[in-house]
């Protein structure tokens, strides 16, 4: 079982949380084995945050050795190109622990920062949003691992043979490719996916190495589960391909006594706790939340390795 923690840095109302807060509690977590944190800013939204999320995750890998850490960033604020570069620069800042989070909704007060006022009509907006994930994942894909040569004797940066370019030309988008960064360390970043309606879930199960299901009774998350491991077997992917993870909001005062039931009854890959950006449910969450998982196979117990695709198990990208 698998354990990632979500933290909206950006919630209105909570505290302010400094680089410090934010980098211990992380620290913390990666001690207790804790797989990937998800950091969130909610572009658009009122905020007293300081911090743009990815830029955050630059500083996070500094400070950390195995966390995964992945982050929020927007199919409005970001052109494909400049968010698939974005994420390959981080993965190799971080030696290979890098995720995004891309979450299929849109938040109207984003689209009216970004030329959008009107936004786009929900088809619309599956449609792009499928074109643009698409995109990003192959340009992840556009250098093979040798591909780059740097031989300064023979005049060679890199092997024609071994580089693709995209030319992409579709109904939203028109990208030329390939990325001028290097190939992931994992291969290509982890991708994950979250805010799915009926509609989504067979694309998430077809190109997702992370799915996040959003809190229900167990029965609604084994079915969803269920389904979403059918769709992805349907579309010739491994069992092991995509992992699917439960969340689960905590406020200040957690719930043990349901963790321990949700812990014995659900049939996911794991849980994906949403924390709010308040010291007091910080400390609460590692203090009494953390303990409690441990001996039930989550926090600690995970496989290891030095990426996160390797931590979490996952093959190479679930692009086809």
């Amino acid at each position: 079982m698998h354990l990632a923690v979500s933290l909206n840095i950006a919630a209105e109302g909570k505290d302010i949380l400094d680089f410090g807060q934010i980098s211990a509690f992380v620290r913390q977590a990666e001690a207790a084995g804790v797989d990937m944190v998800i950091i969130s800013d909610a572009a658009g939204e009122p905020s007293t945050s300081p911090f743009e999320a990815t830029t955050l995750l630059a500083a996070l890998a500094a400070v950390t050795d195995r966390i995964g850490l992945v982050a929020g960033a927007s199919m409005l604020a970001h052109q494909p190109y400049n968010l698939a570069r974005r994420f390959a620069s981080l993965d190799i800042i971080s030696h290979g622990r890098i995720g995004w989070n891309a979450t299929l909704w849109q938040n109207p007060r984003e689209a009216a920062n970004f030329s959008r006022p009107e936004g786009f009509s929900d088809e619309d907006f599956r449609r792009r949003a499928e074109e643009y994930i698409g995109i990003v994942q192959k340009l992840w894909q556009g250098w093979d691992a040798d591909a780059l040569l740097f031989d300064k004797a023979g005049g060679r940066f890199h092997d024609p043979d071994k580089m693709h370019v995209l030319d992409h030309e579709g109904e939203f988008f028109s990208v030329r490719g390939p990325l001028n960064v290097a190939r992931s360390p994992q291969d290509t970043p982890v991708l994950v996916m979250s805010g799915l309606d009926e509609a989504d879930r067979d694309f998430a199960s077809r190109v997702a190495d992370v799915i996040l299901i959003a809190e229900q009774s167990v029965e609604a998350a084994n079915a969803a589960t269920a389904d979403l491991r059918r769709r992805a077997l349907a579309a010739d992917r491994k069992p092991e391909g995509v992992k699917v993870l439960l969340t689960i909001a905590i406020e200040s005062e957690p719930p043990i006594d349901r963790f321990r039931s949700l812990l014995v009854s659900v049939g996911c890959d794991g849980f994906n706790f949403v924390l709010p950006a308040d010291v007091a449910a910080l400390q609460n969450f590692t203090d009494r939340v953390l303990p409690e998982l441990q001996p039930h196979g989550l926090a600690g117990q995970g496989q290891q390795g030095t990426t996160l695709r390797a931590r979490l198990g996952l093959g190479t990208g679930g692009a086809k």
